[in-house]
């Protein structure tokens, strides 16, 4: 394999309809309520691909230097893992990518508030420096939040709070409490979606000192864990129907809920966490459903 298409592995594009998630979800809020800007859509969208590939790229980094990825690690082999991208490689493109995510989160910020409003475009900024940050120090450094079971926490503000509320605040310059629940849900789903991981990798994590909260409570306490953050990210959703609720089409983002149900009855009745790496996919698909469903469910009579 060349060192482009080691390097496009790494980026991990599979796990890009999960990130956009939450900028969908938000922007669905947005254009229900009147707002729409096609170049806030794309910046966001963009400026989330690129966090995310940002993160992918230093995961993979993270990970080999520290030696977490190993013959014992289940899933694809990653870049620095194969030897066919050095350690050096990679943190070049860690800081194209860095550069270019933040070029792109400016010209957001600017679209947005343009220079009426630099206290805003000024906290917007910030968040996206610290946005960038939180990609990268998951798994690199002495320090990484990773290696210390934080990570959960923060895949929730990033992937749900920050995406959903975020988004939506730019198309709108104003704040709608009921925006936190399908936050929440998309957060909660991202959650599970880095918990399976995590639980797949229990093992390998173990040995190398990785200290995910699965690694913390155990591979039954996790299970639970699972169960329980699903089960809350469904009843978010629907808490936030129930507030806004007013033609039988906003049942429709319901269906998306199929999928994770079947899910969760899979992992219920797992016996090996090995054999839970299909349901990553699995699981960030049904969030990406959920996205979509939940853009029609609110937007395909306006």
């Amino acid at each position: 394999m060349t060192k482009a298409k080691t390097l496009l592995s790494a980026a991990r594009l599979r796990t890009l309809p999960l990130s956009i998630s939450g900028i969908i979800v938000g922007s669905a809020i947005a254009f229900s309520e009147g707002f729409f800007n096609g170049y806030i859509l794309v910046f966001a969208l963009l400026t989330t691909v690129g966090l995310q590939v940002l993160s992918n790229f230093a995961n993979d980094y993270g990970d080999g230097v520290k030696g977490t990825d190993n013959e014992e690690r289940v899933g694809p082999v990653r870049a620095l893992q194969s030897g066919i991208i050095s350690d050096k490689e990679m943190l070049i493109a860690m800081v194209i990518t860095t550069l270019v995510t933040l070029i792109s989160a400016s010209v957001l910020i600017y679209i947005s508030f343009k220079d009426t409003n630099l206290g805003l475009s000024l906290f917007f900024f910030l968040l996206g420096v610290a946005a960038v940050l939180a990609a990268i120090k998951y798994t690199v450094g002495n320090t990484a939040y990773g290696y210390r079971g934080l990570g959960d926490l923060f895949v929730f503000i990033f992937f749900g709070l920050v995406s959903v509320l975020g988004s939506y605040f730019l198309y709108t310059i104003q704040i709608n409490f009921y925006v936190l629940f399908p936050a929440v849900t998309v957060g909660l789903l991202s959650v599970g979606v880095l918990n399976l991981n995590n639980m797949r990798d229990f093992e390998s994590d173990r040995r190398a000192s990785k200290n995910t909260l699965v690694v913390k409570i155990g591979l039954e306490k996790a299970k639970k864990y699972h169960i329980t953050i699903l089960v809350i990210a469904m009843i978010s959703s629907i808490t936030y129907l129930l507030l806004t609720f007013n033609h039988a089409v906003n049942l429709f983002f319901l269906l998306s809920y199929i999928p994770i149900i079947l899910h969760l009855n899979r992992v219920l009745t797992n016996k090996d966490p090995k054999l839970l790496d299909p349901e990553l996919k699995r699981l960030a698909l049904s969030t990406f459903l959920f996205a979509l469903l939940f853009l029609a469910s609110y937007n395909i009579f306006l």
